[in-house]
């Protein structure tokens, strides 16, 4: 379900977005990933820009896979101008005339960015840790390992898993002990790719699958699951109100997400101007210190909290990461993305 709404405003069903969308067409409409994450975008972009240009800004929420986009291209229905999405979605909708090919003297100098932030379509927007998410008054012996997550003897119970192949088989080949540098190596044979999916079913029967970001601390806080796939400002998010979640580094997936712009947009200039707003150094720090992701400004850093880039994925947090914007991951997920999905759908469905 996608979800739209006007800043601040409740959310509604995709099927009245898809009807509205005609009638509020001049509407400049970002869509990114929900819940507290996009509550902090809001309060330190969107609705700043939106009060800066004297313009209402309209929201949606994107839940990844390509399944919308190709409803887009399907019916030539534009709802969104900007999304946030993740790398091999990037490359694809750039391959497929789906998304803008950028003027970056539209945007701001590629020097001040960080390397993987600039791309030819898309725009970084934040760094980003997959990781495993626990609650310590739920698990009676401490995990310490992505291992641990799939061990139902040493830690009972069920598991919040993302429902999306992308990540949960890397995790599920590097629990199994395949190391980060072969993952992709493996998965490209048909015995890496079962042996990723029997991985799974070791601890199919005690998942509960989600889907929006926003479920997997509240999942850990109301003890609905012990340990759960998650991302790490959502964790971060969830402790700074008091919620005493921890987070296991050790093997996380590794994310640079990219803002694009839709060809065909008839906001194509107010896009612009919403990257280059989005890109002061300033306003991306201030949104770092509220929710605990990397920004790819790299004047920003000298702005965030000592706490706050302690806990940001970088550093020795990222230390054996598995990166999604490497050339393996990207081809893999590129050349096989639709047999997988399609096998992942009737595995789940089993």
């Amino acid at each position: 379900m996608i979800f739209r709404k006007y800043v601040a405003a409740a959310a509604v069903t995709l099927g009245v977005v898809a009807l509205a969308s005609t009638a509020i067409a001049r509407d400049f409409t970002i869509a990114s990933w929900g819940g507290g994450y996009q509550d902090s975008q809001r309060k330190n972009f969107f609705k700043p820009f939106g009060d800066s240009k004297g313009i209402k800004v309209l929201e949606d929420t994107y839940l990844g896979g390509w399944a919308q986009f190709k409803a887009m291209q399907e019916t030539g229905n534009r709802p969104w101008d900007v999304v946030q999405i993740e790398t091999s979605e990037l490359i694809r909708g750039c391959e497929e005339g789906l998304f803008v090919k950028l003027d970056w003297s539209r945007i701001g100098p590629k020097d001040n960015y960080i390397g993987p932030a600039v791309t030819e379509c898309g725009l970084g927007v934040a760094t980003v840790s997959q990781l495993v998410g626990y609650n310590p008054k739920n698990t009676k012996a401490e995990p310490t390992s992505i291992a641990d997550f799939f061990d139902l003897k040493k830690i009972p119970g069920k598991r919040g898993v993302r429902s999306d192949p992308k990540g949960t088989l890397e995790f599920a080949l590097m629990a199994d002990g395949v190391d980060v540098k072969d993952v992709y190596k493996v998965m490209s044979t048909k015995a890496g790719l079962d042996r990723a999916f029997a991985k799974l079913d070791s601890i199919k029967s005690n998942i509960q699958w989600w889907e929006a970001g926003a479920q997997a601390p509240e999942w850990l806080i109301s003890g609905d699951v012990v340990m759960s796939t998650a991302y790490n400002g959502r964790i971060s998010k969830a402790n700074k109100d008091g919620h005493g979640l921890k987070m296991i580094w050790q093997n996380n997936i590794l994310y640079v997400d990219k803002w694009v712009i839709f060809k065909g947009s008839k906001h194509v200039d107010t896009a612009y101007e919403y990257l280059q707003f989005f890109s002061d150094p300033k306003r991306e720090a201030a949104f770092t210190n509220d929710y605990t992701y990397g920004q790819p400004v790299k004047a920003a850093l000298k702005y965030i909290k000592p706490d706050v880039a302690a806990a940001l994925p970088a550093g020795a947090n990222i230390a054996d990461a598995l990166d999604t914007g490497r050339q393996d991951s990207v081809e893999f997920w590129l050349d096989n993305s639709d047999e997988i999905f399609e096998r992942w759908t009737a595995w789940k469905a089993k």
